[in-house]
């Protein structure tokens, strides 16, 4: 077996759990938007949640800004950019294709769901739900570990955990900072994850089936 084959193999094996997860996800991700469609209160989780991170100290706040400045735009470009060079760098293409693809479909469904559900908080201008900030780190990170899954060859349990843990930290971590800095509750966060967990899987299926079509007609 060739180290071709071995990491098409195991891409193929961690896309078909992660199309399981994606399937879970999408459907959590429609009930909480039924449930909050329209609403601008928050939940009692929300507001136990926000209670307990009230005391964060200013130090910490500090760092929930810093880890918001990801999900801006500027932040954003930036750690996309940085990504996408690397992977071309070292003549990985799909790999650059993969991030971007992953992370735009990410943010596109995100906003559009905002404005679907129309949950708001801080004033009817502000659409919450989801979290458009967390699906974008969350979206980023599961695609990067996508990308070593794939370079590294690990088999359908390691490369299926390593994807899940790491779009677990990445949402949690900003999840966090988007709770901290009061731009979000708690179940937005939760939406936002879902939102690139439901997506990621499904912009990585087409990306792969476009570049093996590609090399197909290459011959």
């Amino acid at each position: 077996m060739t180290g071709r084959t071995a990491r098409a193999e195991a891409r193929a094996a961690v896309r078909g759990w992660l199309g399981v997860a994606a399937g879970f996800a999408a459907l959590l991700l429609a009930v909480l938007g039924t449930v909050f469609a329209g609403d601008s209160a928050p939940t009692a989780v929300d507001v136990r949640v926000g209670t307990a991170l009230d005391g964060t100290g200013e130090q910490w706040r500090d760092v929930a800004r810093a880890v918001d400045f990801l999900g801006e735009p500027v932040g954003a470009a930036v750690l996309v950019a940085g990504t996408v060079a690397g992977c071309l760098l070292v003549r990985r293409p799909r790999a650059a294709v993969l991030v971007v693809a992953a992370v735009g479909a990410g943010v596109a469904v995100a906003r559009l769901l905002k404005s679907v559900v129309g949950r708001t908080i801080h004033g009817p201008e502000n659409l919450s739900f989801p979290s458009g900030h967390t699906a974008f780190l969350t979206a980023f990170a599961v695609a990067v570990a996508l990308v070593a899954t794939g370079r590294l060859g690990l088999g359908r349990a390691a490369g299926t955990a390593l994807v899940v843990a790491a779009g677990l930290v990445a949402g949690g971590v900003m999840g966090w900072a988007q709770v901290v800095v009061g731009a979000h509750y708690p179940t937005d966060v939760v939406g936002g994850w879902c939102t690139a967990m439901a997506v990621v899987p499904v912009a990585a299926r087409l990306v792969d089936r476009a570049a093996d079509a590609g090399r197909g007609a290459r011959g």
